[in-house]
């Protein structure tokens, strides 16, 4: 009898062990879930407020793309406008070469700042276009992004 009490002792005392060995491993694991649950709710704020931003920049880049439409097709009224302006000159300096209106120095004068004002206009809407290409390009690199995010949000 003695010896199964000392053989039951003995077998109490490696289950007292064990248990705690494995109350240990629980408690390690606990705060390794908690730890993970606090990563994770950093990494969801994190990628949150990266969206935040996404989308901040997008309504940026869209209004700069209005914007530049906008300046295109004034620019390109303006243009529109001076060539009008530029064939009158030519029809008023042919004018002038046949002895009808007022001297030639005044025309070519006129002619040459009517070619002045399209240059500077063709000039100034060739950059607005080259604007306008940009925000495109960068609605697109943004939209690209979003569904990059979208798809990480769904993993």
């Amino acid at each position: 009898l003695k010896e199964e009490n000392a053989s039951l002792r003995s077998k109490i005392n490696k289950l007292q062990i064990f248990s705690e060995t494995q109350a240990d491993k629980m408690r390690k694991l606990e705060r390794k879930l908690e730890e993970n649950k606090i990563k994770e709710e950093k990494e969801a704020q994190d990628l949150e407020a990266m969206v935040q931003h996404v989308e901040q920049n997008l309504q940026l880049m869209t209004k700069r793309a209005v914007k530049a439409e906008n300046n295109a097709t004034k620019l390109k009224q303006e243009n529109a406008l001076l060539q009008v302006q530029l064939k009158n000159y030519k029809t008023e300096n042919e004018a002038l070469r046949s002895g009808q209106s007022a001297s030639l120095a005044a025309v070519k004068q006129n002619a040459d700042l009517a070619l002045q004002n399209l240059l500077t206009i063709i000039t100034n809407s060739r950059s607005s276009i080259k604007q306008l290409v940009s925000g495109a390009e960068s609605l697109q690199l943004v939209a690209d992004l979003l569904r990059s995010i979208d798809r990480i949000t769904e993993v």
